[in-house]
């Protein structure tokens, strides 16, 4: 007789590998039509076996190495300090609407809320980050936005610390005189790593993603501080301009328009691919413990 339960989990484990593949497949594709032949790529379409290769997209990126190197260096500096300073004070507001003791608690979680369902339009934004902040055309700008801040992540947290530890290990370093921070650094903290993760990573692929704060809040004055998004888009556009230009002098042929494309969303998502293997498992772990209703 066969097990029930086995074949359940073969069954499984064959719909997982599929949706896996569905899920791999396009960024397999991503990556061979970033090396295919413009040429072949316009006629016949993007192949998983294109007929002919090239590195003609690569090598008008590499052609703007002197951008790309420092636009690197600054998306990396963004998103490590905008990660960093985001994980802390998410923690901290989390941490705090946890504490079940806390007066007021309801109405600063509503107003938490609040902010999932309503916010005050681009414009009202803009003028309070470019007059109130004055973070036009400084690395803040393209910090700060995004930093204030995910009322999803700070639910997330906020449950995690609920619900994920026993409220007893709060009361007894509460009894042993422990302070609120020294209870959230020595206890909560400590115990944290699924949900610091989870928020991480996800705040990390936001600042890394981010290009709409280097154009709402950076011009040519501030061009030093694009970052790698930025930088990819201008591209982008200018090879958007110079192919719909007839008079513009330029080989229309010899210009990788297609498969450019290709290869700058390769560049952009190469170390998203390559640190989120390292986070996975805390990643699922932290959305499942911080989803719980409190």
């Amino acid at each position: 007789m066969v097990n029930t339960g086995k074949g359940w989990k073969i069954a499984a484990n064959i719909v997982m590998i599929l949706c896996s593949f569905l899920a791999l497949a396009p960024f397999v594709l991503l990556i061979i039509a970033s090396f295919t032949d413009e040429t072949v790529a316009l006629m016949n379409g993007y192949s998983y076996l294109p007929e002919k290769w090239s590195l003609s997209a690569y090598e008008y990126i590499v052609s703007q190495a002197s951008m790309l190197g420092r636009a690197y260096l600054m998306t990396i500096l963004v998103t490590a300090i905008g990660t960093s300073v985001g994980v802390i004070i998410t923690a901290l507001l989390g941490y705090m609407l946890s504490n079940r003791n806390l007066p007021g608690r309801r109405l600063l979680n509503l107003y938490v809320v609040f902010t999932m369902l309503f916010n005050g339009g681009l414009v009202p934004t803009y003028i309070m980050y470019v007059k109130t902040f004055a973070v036009k055309n400084t690395i803040f700008g393209l910090i700060v936005p995004n930093l204030l801040m995910s009322a999803f992540l700070v639910m997330l947290v906020r449950n995690y610390f609920e619900n994920s530890i026993p409220q007893d290990l709060y009361e007894a370093a509460r009894i042993d005189g422990a302070s609120e921070f020294q209870t959230f650094f020595r206890v909560a903290l400590p115990l944290s790593t699924p949900i610091l993760a989870t928020i991480g990573m996800m705040m990390g692929i936001a600042y890394w993603n981010d290009w709409q704060n280097g154009l709402y809040y950076l011009n040519d004055a501030g061009k030093n501080l694009y970052t790698i998004q930025n930088i990819l888009n201008n591209i982008n556009d200018n090879i958007a301009f110079l192919a719909s230009n007839a008079t513009s002098g330029v080989n229309l042929a010899d210009l990788p328009t297609t498969t450019v494309r290709m290869a700058i969303a390769v560049v952009g998502i190469l170390p998203i691919l390559v640190l989120y293997p390292f986070f996975q498992k805390y990643f699922a772990k932290g959305i499942t413990m911080g989803a719980v209703k409190g």
